[in-house]
């Protein structure tokens, strides 16, 4: 395996490879492995040169963790994309390079199922299932980590040997903590993934056509777009006061509407429009479930609005959702966002908070969206995976996007302003409380661990792992002594400061 430096005609692209442009980092040199024995060995020569290194999948990291200036080495999973049904296992084998819509087609292709992934196409694998990994089906099927059986990991041991190693949900594993940590405790922690077995928890037999959920026939659609100008603050607040309600009483497993999906999106008054996207997977009861999920929305309201319902066949619609949401600009994004779990709808007061921030004399853009969450995901206990939010009703973020690297200070400075404002009554973060229950490490936001923008004392680890954190820290103790793998906010196995 050869080293990729910056003379190779590759290594722009590989270190370019990255969804938020806002980082750049220019490591020594790239390896791009084919076989856990090849990742092996590149770990192994990092670790005996004393050279900081890091993996990549997807390269859709929101904060600069895999392109932090101190990284020397990059371990480039791409090359290993395989996807199969492994017998053995009674369980589908996906590569840690796959990306979430090479997966969708495969598993499809071959035996008409699908795992609950991610909304975009692109997304790595391999750093996506371990942060839990929830999107468009989440409601109907529960998180993608929720269906990892094992995975194999390259560890370092404190002797400083790099190894490989498997771990599966098997109760008598004796690696089994090390598997359950891959459930939600998020990637770059513990060591490198090079593959995950995927499988129901309640699947029997060896048919792999009932190893995972039975992918749906087809998907509804449905977007819907007002004009800003015809919302004043007693509008805007009865449009978000009715997401919330409705998400509220529809969050829970046995609700008829666990198979829909739908997204807010509260954007800047200078972008023009509110909005509202979602996915129905009802098949011949869907455009009634989506009317009566905009009877209960959008037309109390009383404001004209552009309504496009359209019916498209699974994988059509995988390969790419909403292509308005990914591409204009989408893989030169400057980007910031910042992400909360809601229990409870928004309180009047935030409300207000939006509204004065979406309406600010500000050439910013950006927004606040508001994703339903819960159903089949609520049915899982907090402590069964290292997921632990599992009575939420929202997923909610503030997001930001820029071009110009001038628009840099100003947009973050309305981004981070907004979100503390938001809220203000909990030290300017969700901390896990009645109303909000942390955030989600997949949308990671290095300013939850900065007393500067988080002032309420509890600390960034608690945000997103609750009470699962000290057993995580475990988990890293033993596998990652010599913490290898870290980020800026990776698991800490004590209270020792970061590198």
């Amino acid at each position: 395996m050869e080293k990729i430096t910056p003379g190779d005609i590759r290594y722009s692209d590989l270190a370019d490879k990255r969804f938020n442009k806002r980082f750049t980092a220019k490591p020594e040199y790239i390896y791009l492995p084919t076989s856990t024995k090849e990742v092996v060995a590149a770990v192994q020569e990092a670790v005996d040169s004393k050279r900081r290194l890091v993996v990549r999948s997807g390269g859709h990291c929101l904060e600069g963790f895999v392109t932090d200036p101190s990284v020397q080495v990059l371990i480039d999973m791409s090359l290993m994309a395989d996807i199969r049904y492994d017998e053995k296992q009674s369980s589908f084998l996906v590569e840690a390079g796959a990306t979430v819509g090479e997966m969708y087609r495969r598993l499809f292709l071959g035996w008409g199922v699908v795992l609950p992934a991610g909304e975009l196409p692109a997304i790595g694998i391999g750093g996506h299932i371990p942060g839990g990994a929830f999107g468009f089906l989440c409601r109907e099927y529960g998180l993608a980590a929720d269906y990892l059986y094992a995975v194999e990991l390259v560890t370092v041991e404190a002797s400083g040997t790099a190894g490989s190693v498997i771990a599966t949900r098997e109760s008598t594993d004796p690696n089994r903590e090390l598997w359950w940590a891959h459930t939600g405790g998020g990637g770059g922690n513990f060591g490198i993934v090079t593959r995950y077995w995927l499988r129901s928890a309640d699947a029997i037999g060896s048919d792999p056509a009932v190893a995972l959920p039975k992918a749906p026939a087809s998907i509804t659609t449905f977007r819907i777009a007002w004009d800003w100008k015809d919302f004043d603050e007693q509008l805007f607040f009865r449009l978000a006061k009715n997401f919330g309600e409705w998400s509220k009483q529809h969050s829970g497993a046995d609700s008829p509407y666990r198979q829909l999906f739908s997204l807010l999106f509260l954007n800047h008054r200078n972008l023009g429009k509110l909005e509202m996207k979602g996915v129905c997977t009802a098949g011949t009861k869907a455009i009634q479930l989506i009317d009566e999920h905009l009877a209960a929305i959008a037309i109390p309201l009383g404001v004209p609005y552009t309504r496009q319902i359209e019916e498209t066949p699974w994988l059509r619609f995988a390969l790419n959702p909403f292509p308005e949401l990914f591409q204009p600009g989408f893989d030169n994004a400057q980007a910031k966002v910042k992400d909360a779990f809601f229990r409870q709808p928004f309180t009047d007061k935030q409300i207000a908070t939006a509204f004065k921030y979406l309406t600010a004399k500000a050439n910013v853009g950006g927004g606040l969206g508001m994703a339903t969450y819960g159903g089949k995901v609520n049915t899982i206990a907090p402590d069964a995976t290292a997921s632990a939010q599992r009575d939420v009703i929202l997923d909610v973020a503030c997001n930001a996007g820029w071009g110009d690297p001038t628009g840099e200070a100003p947009t973050l400075a309305w981004i981070r302003a907004f979100y503390m404002e938001l809220f203000e009554e909990s030290g300017g973060v969700p901390v896990p409380n009645e109303q909000t229950d942390g955030c989600m490490i997949n949308h990671p936001d290095t300013d939850l661990a900065d007393p500067e923008w988080n002032k309420s004392g509890v600390p960034w680890h608690t945000l997103y792992y609750k009470d699962n954190y000290p057993r995580l820290q475990e988990v890293k103790r033993k596998w990652d002594p010599l913490n290898i793998f870290y980020h800026a906010l990776s698991i800490r196995a004590g209270d020792e400061q970061q590198r």
